[in-house]
Order: structure tokens, then C-alpha cells, then sequence
């Protein structure tokens, strides 16, 4: 008679391992057939309308300057469709005409400070990462000089923009690279990568993140001082000190966590964006998500010997439904309690954001087409609704109107 020996469950580190292999070897798969690695992503043409928006022109103008642009347009035709590439150019070119300096290229003057949003939220599905990459796409679509660093490990952002962070990011090569306390440490200027975007750069992220938030506990422990002379909640912004002069804003996309990169990445920014869903649980997650931050901020800061402060401070509701009751009430009860710190307009939940997702694009990069009109416009004013309001903090933090 075989007696069958008692059943004995693989131990827990081995089936999550085997979880994640399997996971990620699907995922890779997944990636490979819709984006080979031999392949570069590729920002859309844009039609005269959407060049004439972006631009902020008429179309005779347009077409006039393109017409004095040479190869731009030919002799007695009109162009169906814009490269970025061919913005760019434009924009120079209405720039250099007009009797209004930053118009059509609004880079920040001397006396302005490099603008540092940070976006974040400890709680899942607040769209903190789609609200960083479609800040980022509006900003150098409208001519700002614009640099997106990922922090958050899982990098989705930069998956986003196009890069594999499992293949096309290797040691040294995110942020972690620039601020790490050991003898690797490299200049930011040589992680730096550019995009497919003119005027957007990108800070890719990786696993090795992680590493930060084991490492500069070590360093405090042992009190070490870190090698470039800045404290220790202060690496980011001494990373961005040499390249300040090349951007006009950057953008944070932190991590889901109240950890050490969140922390520096606060102390490097000069205002903050904080995304959240209006749901009860979400709102809730959020008090306690600044609760807990305010305590650590106060900590630090008085460590330091420092208080820190903002140019401004602003709650963006996401995925919002207004024909949903308790939403809308949610909405109205935020508006009620902090005023003006909430963002005017919502990012609408949208079908065409959600699945602009699905294939790693925004929803400035697909086209119309993949959706109804109505559809596709709604979503796009809403993003670009928030956006504009943005902007419109940065200009006054310059002083602008």
C-alpha cells in the first residue's frame, strides 16, 4: 500500500517569486510585440487646427509663417500636418517676430526661479503618475523647457515615455545614480535623457530607487555628511542645482510612499501637487497622508533648522464623475473646507484617458479618431483645463500675469 506523502505548500518567498517571473515574463512579452526594442516612440503629426491651439494663432498666420519657413511648406500648397519638430521650428520663428519677448517661447528670465512640482499621494489610483505625464507633455507643447524625473520605482512614468525600464535603464542610470552616497555618484546632467518631445527631458526610474531608502538611513546613522556638501534631504535639489539653467519647470512624479525619496523630493520642489479621487476612502487615506506629512516636514525642517515653504500648494480632484452624487458631494465638501487650494477644474474620468494608458500613451499623443468626437474632447478640455490652470500658478509664482 503507497502512502502518499502530506502535502506541503511551497514556501511563501517562492511562490511570489514564481508569481513575479511569471508576471513579468508575460509583461515583457506583452511590451515586446507592441513595442519591439528596436523601435523609438513617436509623438503624432498635428493637424493645422491643433497647431494653430498650441500656438495660440490664427490660421493665415500660421500658414504665412509657414510658408517664409524654407522646406517647411511648398510653394502654393498648405500643410496638412505638423511634426514636432516643425512646432518647434514655428515657434521660433513667431518668437523672433514678435514685439512681445516670450510669447511663443515662454522660458523663464533671470530673476525667475526654476519651478519644481512636486506630485504626490501615498494611495493608489489617485492618477498621480497620468496627471505628471500630461503636465509635463502640456508644459513643452506650450514651449516650456520641461524636465520629468520618475521616482517612483515601479516607474510607470517612464515606461510612459517610451522606455523599458527592465531593459533600457540600467545601474546608475535613474536619479538613484545622482544622489546615492558611495563613490558611483555621477553628475544628473549625464542621466538626463531626451525625449521624443522637444523641450522635455526625462529622469527614468528603476528598482535601484529602492536602494535610497535603505541607504540614507545608513548615512545619518553613521553621520556622514553627504559628498556634494547638502544634507541629507537635500540631494535632489543639489543634483538639479547644475542643470537648473536648462529648464523653466520640473515635475516630480514621487512614489506611493511617505519614504526618504518622498521627503527629498519634497525639499526640492517649490510647490506641490497632491492628486485625489473623490471618494470617502480616498479622502480619508488623503487626511492621513497629510497628516503624516506635515508631522515629518515639521520634524525635518526643525532638525534642519530651516522652514520650508511653497509658492503654492494644490489638491487636483481625479477621475472625477460629476453626475455622481456622492462625488459631486465629496467635490463640494474639499471646495468648502480648503477654498482655493483645490483646483477649479477636476480631471474628468474618462474612457479615453483610461485607455490611452492601455498602449503607455497620454491623451495628447492618440488620436481622435480611436474615439467618439464627443468622447475624445471632453477628456482632452478637462486635461488641458487643469493644465492651463497650472501654468497659470507657475506665471504668478514668476510674477507674471
Amino acid at each position: 500500500m503507497n502512502v502518499q506523502a502530506p502535502f506541503q505548500p511551497p514556501s511563501a518567498d517562492a511562490l511570489l517569486e514564481g508569481d513575479s517571473d511569471l508576471l513579468l515574463e508575460q509583461l515583457a512579452s506583452h511590451r515586446i510585440a507592441s513595442f519591439p526594442p528596436a523601435a523609438s516612440k513617436e509623438f503624432r503629426k498635428l493637424s493645422p487646427g491643433e497647431a494653430m491651439r498650441l500656438l495660440g494663432v490664427t490660421d493665415s498666420y500660421l500658414r504665412q509663417t509657414a510658408a517664409a519657413m524654407p522646406g517647411l511648406t511648398e510653394p502654393g500648397q498648405s500643410r496638412r500636418s505638423y511634426s514636432l519638430k516643425d512646432l518647434a521650428q514655428l515657434r521660433q520663428m513667431m518668437e523672433a517676430r514678435s514685439r512681445s519677448p516670450g510669447k511663443f517661447v515662454p522660458v523663464r528670465r533671470d530673476e525667475e526661479h526654476l519651478q519644481c512640482i512636486a506630485v504626490v499621494n501615498f494611495k493608489g489610483g489617485s492618477a498621480k503618475t497620468t496627471t505628471a505625464a500630461n503636465l509635463t507633455q502640456y508644459l513643452a507643447l506650450h514651449g516650456y523647457r520641461t524636465l520629468a524625473i520618475d521616482l517612483d520605482p515601479q516607474a510607470s512614468l517612464t515606461t510612459l515615455f517610451g522606455v523599458a525600464p527592465e531593459t533600457a535603464v540600467g545601474p546608475g542610470q535613474s536619479l538613484y545614480g545622482a544622489i546615492r552616497y558611495d563613490g558611483e555618484r555621477a553628475a544628473l546632467s549625464s542621466i538626463v535623457r531626451s525625449t521624443y518631445i522637444p523641450t522635455l527631458d526625462l529622469v527614468p526610474a528603476g528598482l535601484e530607487l529602492m536602494e535610497f531608502e535603505h541607504e540614507l538611513p545608513r548615512a545619518m546613522m553613521s553621520g556622514r555628511a553627504a559628498e556634494n556638501g547638502a544634507g541629507f534631504f537635500e540631494q535632489i535639489s543639489a543634483s538639479l542645482g547644475p542643470i537648473a539653467n536648462e529648464y523653466d519647470v520640473v515635475v516630480i512624479d514621487c512614489p506611493p510612499q511617505l519614504g526618504y525619496l518622498t521627503l527629498s523630493a519634497l525639499f526640492a520642489a517649490t510647490s506641490v501637487l497632491i492628486t485625489v479621487h473623490p471618494q470617502m476612502l480616498d479622502v480619508m487615506s488623503m487626511g492621513q497622508f497629510t497628516r503624516m506629512l506635515s508631522q515629518l516636514l515639521r520634524a525635518v525642517s526643525n532638525a534642519l533648522g530651516t522652514k520650508l515653504s511653497y509658492d503654492w500648494v494644490r489638491y487636483l480632484l481625479t477621475r472625477f464623475e460629476p453626475t455622481d452624487g456622492p462625488q459631486a458631494q465629496m467635490a463640494a465638501f474639499l471646495r468648502a473646507l480648503f477654498t482655493e487650494r483645490v483646483l477649479h477644474n477636476p480631471t474628468l474620468k474618462s474612457t479615453a484617458i483610461s485607455d490611452a494608458g492601455l498602449t503607455s500613451q497620454t491623451i495628447y499623443e492618440v488620436e481622435r479618431s480611436q474615439f467618439t468626437r464627443s468622447t475624445y474632447d471632453r477628456a482632452l478640455d478637462s486635461v488641458n483645463a487643469v493644465n492651463g490652470e497650472i501654468v497659470g500658478l507657475i506665471r504668478s509664482a514668476w510674477g507674471r500675469q
